[in-house]
């Protein structure tokens, strides 16, 4: 009982704990050399659809459109050497960001209009520099075989070279319009040469949309006017380039566990459920004076606002 009062767990420490350090440990990791962040608006971006002619159809007939969520799908990253620059690399980041739209389509006679409700794909491209050291090592690992020879890792060989990770929130959506223009456009992006697991994650929500429209009147006012869907989002996100290093950290003990596990099993589901709390915030939403951080925020944006 002794033993388990004096051992350093998991968590806050105090100085009584520094003393009670056991040794030195080294370690293989992936250590951050160099990381920045940023908030990109991305203001009138061109929205792409896995049904384009039959989304068009929706498009050239709606007299509105609202953005209702986004949602990042993937991220795909590119590190290369700056040239001149030793130990610098550039980091190119491509955003696949899903976007919901609700379209609004009059119907025909009359009467409120249709809401149409479409996923789309928006594209967007960054580029960083970044601090990532210098350092190129192969590295091959084996696994172990009891009274038998070990054999290599089927795996991939690793080296330690930089490293990019990105952490992204969920993108803000600020707005959605349909843009109109005399002369048509070329595409900078062609829906066959996007990654097929991206366009896969945007479901099939849209390809019956075509009937949809029947018998709605086009609403353009001239034949030559071109249509297309853009809107804006606000990205916040962490770069980060590391690489994989050995690190001496100083360490207590081993982390062994301190508390049993709660385990639900058939015969006791209804015990499990006891445990849980009424979710009174759920029935009753908490006002702005009781909500976590919410003045201080309402405070922030009159100031921004200049009030």
């Amino acid at each position: 009982m002794g033993h388990e009062h004096d051992r350093v767990v998991a968590g806050l420490i105090n100085e009584r704990d520094l003393c009670k350090l056991r040794e030195a440990v080294c370690i293989q990791t992936e250590k951050i050399y160099d990381s920045c962040r940023d908030k990109d608006c991305i203001e009138d971006a061109r929205v792409y659809f896995r049904c384009p002619e039959a989304v068009q159809k929706i498009v050239n007939k709606s007299i509105n459109v609202k953005i209702r969520r986004a949602e990042v799908l993937d991220v795909f990253t590119d590190v290369e050497p700056v040239p001149f620059k030793r130990g610098f690399y550039t980091v190119d980041v491509k955003f696949f960001i899903k976007v919901t739209l609700d379209f609004f389509v009059p119907k025909h006679g009359g009467g409120m209009p249709k809401v149409c409700t479409i996923p789309g794909l928006v594209v967007f491209d960054k580029k960083v520099i970044l601090f990532g050291s210098e350092g190129n090592v192969k590295i091959f690992k084996s696994r172990f075989v009891e009274h038998g020879k070990d054999y290599p890792m089927p795996a991939k060989e690793q080296d330690n070279q930089p490293i990019a990770k990105v952490e992204v929130a969920e993108p803000i959506a600020l707005n959605a319009r349909i843009q109109e223009f005399i002369d048509k456009c070329v595409d900078d992006c062609c829906w066959d040469e996007l990654p097929r697991n991206v366009v896969d994650m945007l479901g099939d929500e849209d390809i019956n949309v075509e009937v949809e429209v029947d018998g709605v009147e086009d609403t353009r006012h001239h034949p030559h006017v071109f249509r297309r869907v853009v809107v804006s989002l606000g990205l916040f996100s962490i770069i980060k380039l590391a690489r994989l290093v050995q690190l001496l950290i100083p360490a207590f003990n081993f982390c062994v566990p301190n508390k049993e596990c709660v385990a639900s099993t058939d015969e006791n589901p209804c015990e499990l459920f006891e445990t849980i709390d009424f979710p009174v915030d759920e029935f009753f939403p908490p006002q702005k004076f009781d909500f976590p951080g919410a003045e201080e925020t309402e405070k922030r944006m009159h100031e921004n606002m200049g009030e």
